[in-house]
Formats: structure tokens, sequence, C-alpha cells
């Protein structure tokens, strides 16, 4: 996850070399009949203006990096606030803006999907699905964990095929929570700007030890008061995010480098092996070493 966030960093002092507005720049990493992923680096930042853009297709986008505020256009007074972990969701003609007042920079795996793939895809397993999101934003999930670990390690190198059964995997697991009910936050930017700062913090350095009271003080908020207030826009607690942000850093080091598990652990900020098997286990449903050996388990 160290380096996910560095090509972030990357675009960032480039921008601050070459000067002008923020942007995007994707890079396809696969393609096939009915889907596409890419890697996307947004460079923007407090100064740049969010424009209005509008999804083509069934859109679901893993947040790697950064954090940023989507809305939709026609509701400018309500957005939601996308953490690494989290998933954008749109449909086909919806109209959309990203802003980063309170933040610079992200990173995003986009796998878009054509409506007749997506409904293929989706209609066997979840009851009533269409290619239209009833949420903005799924927050970070425990059923999202193995897909979003898997997808983050093969950003280090992967082929098509696997490319597209993360893909299938997706979309059905979107899905199938946002059919469990849409997610509505009521937010606003003060709340956005406070607890976006507590998760930057956690990202700079997942392993860091970190407390309730550290965290809030970064928000500037009491530490039930900032409790409440980011559970209520991540959709987990601040412990549970922590956790599953070193759990995530976890597998797709385990995925994609050779170190053993015992580092691993401690890098990640698990301070006993045994404490860190029994929280893996819980999130992803198999061992350390078994997800090592089956990513796609």
């Amino acid at each position: 996850m160290v380096k996910i966030a560095a090509d972030v960093e990357r675009a960032l002092a480039q921008r601050a070399v070459e000067g002008g507005p923020g942007r995007l720049e994707g890079r396809v990493l696969a393609r096939g009949d009915g889907w596409i992923v890419e890697d996307v680096v947004c460079s923007s930042g407090p100064q740049d203006r969010a424009y209005e853009e509008q999804h083509s297709r069934v859109s679901i986008a893993i947040v790697t990096a950064g954090s940023f505020q989507y809305r939709a256009s026609a509701s400018r007074t309500s957005s939601e606030l996308m953490t690494p972990g989290s998933l954008l969701l749109g449909h086909p003609g919806q109209p959309f803006e990203c802003g980063h007042e309170h933040g610079a920079g992200d990173r995003c795996l986009s796998f878009r999907y054509t409506a007749e793939y997506f409904e293929t895809l989706t209609s066997e397993a979840v009851r009533h699905a269409t290619p239209r999101f009833r949420s903005l934003r799924l927050p970070v999930h425990r059923a999202l964990s193995p897909v979003v670990a898997r997808a983050c390690a093969a950003l280090e190198g992967s082929s098509a095929i696997e490319w597209e059964e993360i893909g299938v995997r997706l979309a059905v697991q979107s899905a199938r929570l946002d059919c469990d009910g849409a997610i509505h936050t009521s937010i606003t930017p003060a709340a956005i700007a406070r607890v976006t700062r507590a998760v930057r913090l956690v990202e700079r350095g997942p392993g860091t030890p970190l407390t309730l009271r550290r965290l809030a003080e970064e928000a500037g908020l009491s530490r039930y008061h900032f409790l409440r207030v980011f559970e209520t826009l991540t959709g987990v607690t601040p412990h549970q995010y922590i956790l599953r942000a070193r759990l995530r850093h976890a597998a797709a080091r385990l995925a994609s480098d050779r170190a053993s598990v015992l580092d691993i652990a401690f890098d990640s900020g698990f301070g006993d092996v045994s404490n860190f098997n029994r929280a893996f286990r819980a999130e992803f449903g198999v061992s350390p070493r078994a997800f090592r050996t089956n990513p796609a388990c």
C-alpha cells in the first residue's frame, strides 16, 4: 500500500514543479468484451474547481490512496467521503462531481462495465439487481476485503484473465451490498475536513501506533464527537478502519513479495503474530499462509 500511495506523491510533486491545474492520469490495465479496468491517479487539490462529469458505464472504483468528496451533481448539498478501501459507485448517464476541498491527490482502480455485461454478471447472484446503484458509496466492509486486497496486489502486475476475475467478484459483491440497503449520510464540509485529516494520518503509516486520542487531536474534536462523526462518515469505527487498513496492507504484501509472515505482521502494526493470524483469518476467511498460496480464495 505504501507503493500505491507513492505514485500519488510523485504526481503531486510533478504538478508542483510544472504548475497548472490538477489532472487525471489513467492507465488501462486490461479490457475485454463489456469491461475495462484503469489505474487512475489524480493530482487535484483544494485549489482546483470540481467539474461536472457523467458516468458512461456502470462504474465501480476502489479507492487505493488519498481521499476526496464524491457527489451526485443533482444533489450539491450531499456528498460522500471516499477513503482507501471504500468503493465509488455510478450508473450510466449519472452526472457527478469529485472534489478535493480537504486534501490533495488520490488513486483509484476504476472498473467500468457495459449495462448488459453487468446485468449478466449480477442477475443470477443478486435478486433485483440493476445497472443503477442506490448508493453513491460502499464504505470499508469485511465482505469486500478479499477482492480489494487482491486488486491492490494485482497492481504489481497481473494478466487480463485475473483482472476479469477480480472485476466479476467486485461487481457481484457491490451489487449485493447495495441491494442490502442504500447508505446515506448527511455530512457538512467541516466534518469532512476534520475526518479527512485523521484518515490521511492513518494512510501515511497504517502500521504506526495510533490511539483514539491522537486521531481526535488530529481532527480537532473531542474523542466522543470524533468517534461519532468518524463512524457516520466512513461506516466503521476508527479501530475497525485502522485494523482493515493494516490487514489490506498485509494482504497486498503477502500476494506481491516474499517477506516472512512474521515480518509482514510486525511491519503492518501487529505486535503479536498470533493476533495477526486471528485478525487475518476473521477478515479474509483463511490464514495468511493460505492467502499467500491462493490470493483468490
